[in-house]
């Protein structure tokens, strides 16, 4: 067995979370800058995520549900987690962004993951605060995935984490083997390989003998 580790945004899911929910909040531009700076590694995650919860402070939660509603995985990302998790590997989602929209776009597709770690926005009065709560904040994701990987009995050696931004890159640099999908420049030397869709990924695990060869 091995342990798959997925970041979210930008890698299972071609949406990302705080501008579905900023575009909402009437705060995009704000939020998209604030996310390029962190993905390349000018400010640092946890910042920029407090940067852009503040920024949707009141928006009302039927708009935010609303925005987790449209959150999409990627095209093929569903058929692989279920051949994963059918050849008996444990598939995780390390994400920074949030519980709501990963479950609901998992749901969607009708496929489940073994773990799911993410953070989440806290609601009062029937709008987000403006605060950000969650183990993905101030920790990083290689300790989410040494934390798992031990939980789950698996070695480090049989870790694969896949990411594309700067805060994955403290999974791709310990685990086993370190996939970039559609890596940022910053990103890019950590990985052992770079794939741009979810068949290319297939294949790569294959290569790497995680999956069994398709027929």
């Amino acid at each position: 067995m091995s342990l798959i580790a997925f970041d979210f945004d930008g890698t299972l899911s071609d949406s990302e979370m705080t501008v579905l929910l900023a575009e909402r909040a009437g705060v995009a531009d704000e939020v998209a800058a604030i996310t390029e700076r962190a993905m390349n590694d000018e400010i640092s995650y946890a910042e920029s995520l407090y940067n852009r919860a503040g920024l949707l402070d009141g928006l009302d939660d039927a708009a935010a549900s609303e925005a987790f509603d449209a959150v999409r995985l990627r095209p093929g990302a569903a058929p692989l987690i279920e051949r994963l998790r059918a050849e008996g590997h444990h598939v995780a989602v390390l994400t920074g962004g949030f519980e709501r929209g990963v479950e609901r776009a998992l749901t969607r597709e009708g496929v489940e993951a073994d773990t799911v770690v993410a953070n989440r926005l806290p609601v009062a009065n029937g709008a987000l605060t403006g605060e950000v709560d969650g183990p993905l904040i101030e920790g990083t994701k290689d300790d989410a995935l040494a934390t798992l990987a031990a939980d789950v009995g698996v070695p480090m050696a049989s870790t694969v984490a896949v990411g594309d931004g700067a805060n994955d890159l403290p999974m791709l640099e310990v685990a086993g083997f370190a996939v970039g999908f559609v890596p940022k420049p910053a990103v890019r030397p950590a990985c052992d390989a770079v794939v741009a869709s979810m068949y290319r990924l297939g294949n790569v695990l294959e290569g790497h003998g995680v999956l069994s060869e398709s027929a």
